[in-house]
């Protein structure tokens, strides 16, 4: 697997998962909606480790910074 997401996109999405664990842990997203914001939780931290998105990878999308070429 190639990396597709660079630092900045991998840092948005600790972020959000960040963000949306909290909103679980406070009960302020409960039910179906909390089963849903952890799964997409976890799965922006797995893809911000392996720096590689699935769908980045099937759009043809990549964050990451080109090299130059000299």
């Amino acid at each position: 697997m190639k990396k597709n997401l660079g630092n900045a996109d991998r840092i948005i999405r600790l972020c959000i998962a960040g963000v949306l664990a909290l909103l679980w842990f406070q009960n302020i997203i409960t039910g179906t909606w909390g089963i849903v914001a952890l799964a997409v939780a976890a799965v922006f931290v797995l893809t911000s480790f392996v720096s590689w998105c699935p769908l980045y990878a099937m759009f043809g999308i990549k964050s990451t910074p080109k090299k130059q070429v000299q």
